[in-house]
């Protein structure tokens, strides 16, 4: 017979909760008042980081203990800020191996310049001053601090798309029609048609007639003042023959020349205009 047969089952120890629990309690559970907060729950390391500095590397991390303490750069008391940094650097390397190891090196540097002022100093061969084991990681920090000064002023200029947008304005085109340029073969074809329709005009009357461009030109002028457009063909005389077409032919090419009238066509193939190219006073 076993010794604890006839003993009852031990029962749950008994916890003396208070008749009033608003202000006790630390939190509720399901509705329930709990007085403690439970031992038994597993949080992951990782669960919860929290990062209150951000360095870009060892020279910023030096930097942030030199100028939190307000310790002279010039004259940086090395023991303190070795101890600091090597505190800091034992806290990454357990997270993340692969970014402590910049760090070591810089803590390398660290300890072997404290360790070069703590050895009494040795002349140089021409009896001057030896140099500060410091001077060099002076130096560096110096550099580091004007360029990390410069980039924070780089960053305060206002940014496109972080500070301030490009606005974009829709300019409406003009509504009047931009007609083409007529090309040279187009000129000539419908000079070729005149010609054609000039000969069939033709007769044996041979009279002697004095022509000007100068006075075909004044024609042209005063035939398209008044006018927004006349067709091409429509400046031109076939009854009077061929030598008066040439003129007429000779005398617009020069005011075109000038400036002075534009021949415009709507299409390819489309009959061809001519205009003023100014507006007569």
């Amino acid at each position: 017979m076993a010794p604890d047969a006839d003993l009852p089952p031990p029962s749950a120890p008994e916890v003396d909760l208070p008749q009033v629990v608003d202000g006790i309690a630390v939190a509720r559970l399901y509705g329930e008042p709990l007085f403690a907060l439970p031992t038994d729950l597993y949080i992951p390391p990782d669960a919860l980081e929290v990062f209150l500095e951000a360095f870009q590397g060892p020279l910023d991390l030096l930097l942030y203990l030199i100028r939190k303490q307000n310790f002279n750069i010039l004259d940086i008391p090395m023991a303190d800020v070795t101890r600091q940094y090597l505190r800091y650097v034992d806290q990454i390397r357990k997270q993340n191996l692969e970014l402590a190891a910049d760090y070591l090196l810089m803590a390398a540097m660290l300890i072997e310049i404290k360790s070069r002022m703590l050895l009494p100093p040795k002349k140089t061969d021409d009896g001057a001053e030896p140099e500060d084991p410091r001077a060099e990681l002076v130096r560096r920090l110096l550099e580091y601090e004007q360029m990390k000064l410069a980039a924070a002023r780089l960053d305060a200029l206002p940014q496109l798309g972080r500070d301030f947008l490009r606005a974009q304005v829709t300019v409406e085109q003009s509504l009047a029609p931009r007609f083409p340029d007529v090309s040279v073969d187009e000129l000539r074809d419908a000079w070729a048609d005149i010609i054609k329709r000039a000969k069939l005009h033709q007769h044996h009357k041979i009279s002697r007639e004095q022509l000007s461009v100068r006075e075909y030109m004044s024609v042209v002028l005063k035939r398209l003042q008044g006018q927004r457009f006349v067709e091409f063909q429509d400046l031109f005389d076939v009854t009077r023959g061929a030598p008066v077409m040439v003129v007429t032919f000779i005398a617009m090419l020069e005011l075109a020349r000038e400036r002075l009238l534009e021949l415009t066509q709507a299409e390819a193939f489309a009959p061809i205009y001519v205009r003023l190219a100014y507006t007569p006073t």
